[in-house]
């Protein structure tokens, strides 16, 4: 079940989120980051509805231009269609907000790039790099790679 985030998934996130960021897979974010953005973040439960199981944001960058970030699935439940649920209800409500093109920075270009996804060169997306990647410890020498979805 893909839901909205609501304020009582915020500390599952968050672990979920550190978890890979300690393997260095993803990007941490603060509990103050998550609360700001909170309304970007849809939540995958488990079948009995009680533990969180996936994640992600929709968050938008500029005039018919959005992000997805901070998507993450437990291990357990990889491989089963979770992160391409997250990622095709991100694409759904990119559409419904008329914004035809969504971007992400990714380690994993695979799966981005079977779910239609092509490579980009982060030069293409100067208000990503000006507004948040200049604020990443990462920055300058950013090893994720850039990829972009493109409505027909």
């Amino acid at each position: 079940m893909i839901r909205k985030a609501t304020m009582a998934d915020v500390k599952a996130i968050y672990a979920l989120l550190h978890h890979f960021a300690d393997k260095g897979l993803l990007l941490g974010r603060s509990y103050s980051s998550l609360y700001d953005q909170l309304r970007d973040f849809q939540v995958v439960m488990s079948e009995d509805g009680h533990r969180l199981i996936g994640c992600g944001a929709l968050h938008i960058s500029w005039d018919n231009l959005a992000e997805i970030r901070s998507l993450a699935v437990v291990e357990e439940e990889q491989g089963k269609g979770v992160g391409g649920r997250l990622v095709e209800s991100f694409l759904a409500e990119a559409r419904s907000f008329e914004i035809s093109k969504v971007f992400t920075l990714t380690y994993q270009p695979t799966f981005f790039s079977r779910l239609g996804f092509k490579p980009i060169d982060k030069g293409e997306l100067p208000h990503k790099v000006w507004s948040d990647c200049v604020h990443c410890p990462k920055f300058p020498d950013c090893n994720e790679e850039a990829m972009v979805w493109q409505a027909k």
